[in-house]
């Protein structure tokens, strides 16, 4: 398994300085976060989903993405994938998120999925979601770049299970998951080796990061207690990585695992170090 980084959790970092502090930590290969930074946000302080600098804007230009290709290429590193906040149905904007990915080498996009906020039935969901990923196959066969959707909550893709149900009977050389335990504390969680088994051919990335639930209301009185899941380390929540690894090993997982820490108890740099070392660390036990 070889180690990658996506740059939503790196916004402080310009594409030259992450490439270089990627190959600082060890890591092979980058996933570049694929959005626009809004007007109000231009000046503001380097934030996850704000004033995000490492990120490829969507109305790019072939200029501005030689500078990604160029920042990971003059530091060994490989530009994996180009990860958007696409829509389900949105083909335009996946064929030029396709286009991107083609002109920098990416090897996966990511697709987009239909959140979950019970205003539609999940069939009607459902339907919609498998005949946009039929059409995505078509595209990503065309481009020679694989897409993926992510088990993330607050979607209709939550769980590995349901992420299956969205993509079965697609082709899996161009259509697969990418498998996030760490979205799954929120929402989605299954017995991972148990998913990864059911995943089968479609387990294409898996993304690291932890959370942990923190109650959020006492429950005073007749009152609910209530909890929200907040970000912590890598080694300090719910998933244990331990496992995680463990479970990817014995399914025979060969891919990559990206770093998306959005904790902040770390420097990006020393972050990257360290989700290096940790699971280096993992990956070399017997």
């Amino acid at each position: 398994m070889r180690l990658s980084v996506f740059t939503v959790a790196t916004p402080d970092f310009t594409p030259q300085q992450l490439a270089a502090a990627a190959k600082d930590a060890g890591l092979h290969g980058i996933e570049w976060r694929y959005q626009d930074v809004p007007a109000d946000q231009v000046n503001a302080a380097p934030s996850f989903w704000g004033n995000n600098r490492c990120s490829i804007p969507t109305r790019w230009d072939d200029t501005q993405l030689q500078t990604f290709r160029d920042a990971a290429e003059s530091n060994g590193m490989s530009s994996l994938a180009v990860v958007p906040y696409l829509n389900c149905g949105d083909l335009a904007g996946t064929e030029r998120v396709l286009q991107a990915a083609a002109k920098l080498g990416a090897s996966f996009i990511r697709l987009g999925v239909h959140r979950y906020d019970r205003t539609r039935p999940y069939p009607d969901l459902l339907q919609e979601q498998r005949a946009y990923l039929k059409q995505a196959e078509a595209l990503c066969r065309e481009y020679g770049v694989k897409g993926l959707i992510e088990t993330h909550h607050v979607t209709i893709t939550a769980s590995a299970s349901a992420a299956y149900r969205a993509i079965e009977g697609t082709d899996p050389e161009w259509i697969g998951v990418l498998y996030d335990p760490g979205n799954m504390v929120h929402e989605g969680f299954e017995n991972y080796r148990m998913g990864m088994e059911l995943l089968g051919p479609y387990l294409a990335h898996v993304h690291a990061k932890n959370g942990v639930w923190t109650k959020t209301e006492d429950g005073a009185g007749d009152g609910p207690v209530r909890w929200s899941v907040r970000w912590t380390g890598l080694h300090k929540g719910i998933v244990d990585w331990a496992q995680v690894i463990a479970d990817l090993k014995a399914v025979g997982y060969s891919g990559s695992i990206g770093i998306e820490d959005f904790s902040e108890e770390l420097g990006t740099a020393d972050m990257l170090r360290y989700f290096a070392d940790s699971l280096n660390h993992l990956l070399n036990r017997n």
